[in-house]
Order: C-alpha cells, then structure tokens, then sequence
C-alpha cells in the first residue's frame, strides 16, 4: 500500500482529512505533527489520530531549531510584512514543510497532505517548499479537491461518521499557535467594521486596560544580531521567546489587527498575538539604530520588504532569501550591545542602549564644539549640497525673464 504523510495538528481540516483519505484514496495515512511551540495542542494527538485512521503518529519537537535557524534569521533582517505583522504563521511554515519531506523520504512515502484551504497562503508555502526539497513527492490538497465548502460541513462529516468535534461550537476561531505568536480568523473578524473582541480572543496575555498599572524594565543582551541574554541571564532561543511572551503578555504589547494582501490575491482580516516577538524587534532595531552606519541601515530596510515578502510568500528556500540572509548577516557583525527596555500597557519604550561597537559619538553630537567638528566646515558642505537646487532656481529665474 502506498503511503501519504498528512500534517496534523488535530484540528478540524485534519481530523476530517484522515477519514477522508482513507475513504478516497487506496493510502496508508502517516500523521505527523511538527511541534513548533503549540504547547498542550499536542496532547493526545497520536491517539486521537490513530482512532481516526492513521496508521502511525510522529511528533517531532523543534522549537529550538526554529527560533535559532528561522526565527532570528528573520528578525536580524527586521522584517515585517506591510508594516505590522511579524510573519508568525509565515515563518513556521518552511520548517514543518522540511520535517515533512524528511519523514516522506524515511517512510518511503509517495504523497504529502495538507490541509490549507484554496484561498490561504498556507498551501503555498507548503508546496514550494516541498517541490524545493522533493519535487518527486505528490501533493494531496483536500480542500481543492472533496466537495465541502466550509467548516460547517466539515463539522456535519465528522457527526455523520461519529467523530468528535475537536472545538467548542461557540469558538470556532481559525487559529494557528507557535512558539513566535497565536493567530485569529473568522467569525466577527471577517467584518473589518467590527471590533474584534479582545476580551475573548487573546490567549497570550492581557489587554492594554488589563495590563498592570507599573511599568516593566527589561535589559536584553545582543550578539552579532541575536538575542543572548534578559536581565544578564544566558537563555537559549527557544526560552528566550518563551520568557519575552511571558513578560509582552502580562504587559499588554504585541497584538495587532491587520487587514493583509494574501499570495492569492485576496485581502483577509486577522488578530495576531506576538508578545515577545514585539520586543525582540524593538531592541534590536534600537541597537542597529547605535551600531549600523547610515548607508547600511538605509539600505537594509530595503532588503528587510523584500525578506518580509518572501517569508511571507512562502520563499524561504530560494537562492533569494539566502542571499539576502547572507547579505543581513554581514551587517549584524557589529550589532553587538545592550538595549533598556520600559515596558508599559501595550507600549515598548526605549529606555537606553550601549555597545561597544557603537557610533554614537558624543563630542561630535554635543552642542559644544570639540575637536572632531568645526561649525565653519558646514557652510562649504551645505553650499555643495544645495547646488543642484541653486541651479534649478537660476534656470526657472532666467526663463521668467
């Protein structure tokens, strides 16, 4: 018997796709979960995925790899796609599509399911990052093929086959949770004139109003663009997350409702949780702000669109994207040093940074001449500089004439 590695999470799309393959498709079902940081989702998913047909269960734990080789990749390149959102989904994707493969080819598996819908990003990303590794694999895309049009008829397939339903009725969010964020769609959301319910919807931490009333100093430690240490304590990636999103949550900062351009053309509505994400991007913008000259900084944030769009898109294994990684690592050789952070209701507050490598100079900054800058110097700069506007203003004054 041939044999489909499924990506199961144990929510809706996948507890319907295993009986649904097993019922279209003459495969043996592979689950597999990839544990990027859902936390307890992953409870009793091998039970519950072999009682619904699956032949056998992986569950691979990789929250360290993909806050050290995804996560902070993407955040040394600062990128935010359309200026708000940190790209959590996005930036999970590749991962589990590369854990993916890597299990198809032990298993000697000929298929990869998934099951993102036809209008979502997700499909993308799974399949080019599939067709970059194994070209060879199939690829099973349930919601482009069975005749269900929504998650009402996926609630109705699994009652008339007896299986449970794996949400409360009255929260049927579409959610996807990491290490790096917690994501929200449907329902009120789909109307961007209604005011997403934050009350019900946050599961990371608290509301600006709910957040405590005194504010929180941190001090978090860079070196060559990575966060090392919080408040002198050595963490690795994957607790440096951890303990941010503790600390964003109590605070009230990270979470954003953004309106998005999908790859498939579509606008879509969304609330994204990203707690400790929002303050990893702050200090590290804060010390490249200290330690990046400004023709790099400038020219970065160029880069940083173009790193935001691919990871969005679902690009990561393209000679594009480790190109520009590879151009984001060479300016992060000196973005070593210490940002202060004060955190406040929702709001992340610069409160100081130093580093060794920074080209802050106080003499030349400070309103009292020193030795490095002479006043009388900027007279000659500026009448080079205005030049080309003297020049202009010369020709529109003769042609008056």
């Amino acid at each position: 018997m041939k044999k489909v590695v499924l990506a199961y999470s144990g929510g809706l799309d996948t507890t319907v796709i295993i009986p649904w393959l097993k019922e279209n498709y003459n495969y043996e079902v592979i689950a597999v979960c990839i544990d990027v940081g859902q936390g307890k989702e992953t409870d009793g998913l091998e039970e519950k995925s072999i009682a619904t047909g699956a032949s056998k269960y992986f569950l691979l734990n990789v929250e360290e790899e993909f806050v050290a080789d995804f996560v902070y990749p993407m955040v040394k390149a600062n990128a935010v796609y359309e200026s708000k959102y940190l790209l959590g989904t996005s930036i999970a994707r590749p991962l589990i599509a590369q854990k993916l493969v890597e299990i198809a080819l032990q298993e000697g598996a000929v298929a990869i399911c998934h099951g993102a819908t036809g209008k979502g990003n997700d499909q993308v990303r799974f399949e080019l990052t599939i067709k970059a590794l194994a070209p060879q694999l199939e690829i099973i895309a349930p919601w482009r093929i069975w005749d269900m049009q929504s998650r009402e008829d996926e609630v109705a397939y699994l009652e008339q086959r007896g299986i449970a339903i794996p949400f409360k009725k009255d929260d049927s969010y579409s959610r996807d949770a990491n290490l790096w964020h917690v994501s929200h769609e449907g329902l009120e959301l789909e109307d961007p004139w209604c005011e997403p319910n934050f009350d019900k919807i946050l599961q990371m931490g608290n509301t600006p109003e709910s957040a405590p009333d005194k504010a929180e100093y941190i001090e978090l430690e860079f070196v060559k663009g990575v966060a090392t240490k919080l408040n002198g304590e050595e963490l690795s990636p994957a607790s440096m997350v951890k303990t941010l999103n503790k600390i964003g949550g109590k605070n009230g900062i990270g979470t954003i409702d953004l309106v998005e351009n999908r790859v498939v053309g579509m606008k879509s509505r969304g609330v994204y949780e990203t707690p400790g994400g929002t303050i990893l991007y702050f200090a590290h913008q804060e010390l490249e702000h200290l330690c990046l000259d400004k023709q790099t900084y400038a020219f970065k944030q160029t880069i940083s669109n173009k790193f935001a769009e691919l990871t969005y898109s679902g690009e990561w294994f393209t000679p594009l994207r480790e190109a520009l990684s590879a151009f984001v690592d060479s300016t992060q050789e000196n973005v070593t040093g210490v940002v202060k952070l004060k955190l406040y209701k929702g709001n992340v507050i610069s409160a100081g940074a130093k580093s060794d490598y920074s080209l802050y100079n106080e003499s030349l900054a400070s309103f009292t001449t020193g030795e490095l800058y002479s006043h009388k110097d900027a007279e000659g700069f500026i009448n080079l500089f205005g030049l080309p506007l003297k020049v202009n203003a010369l020709m529109k004054q003769s042609l008056k004439k």
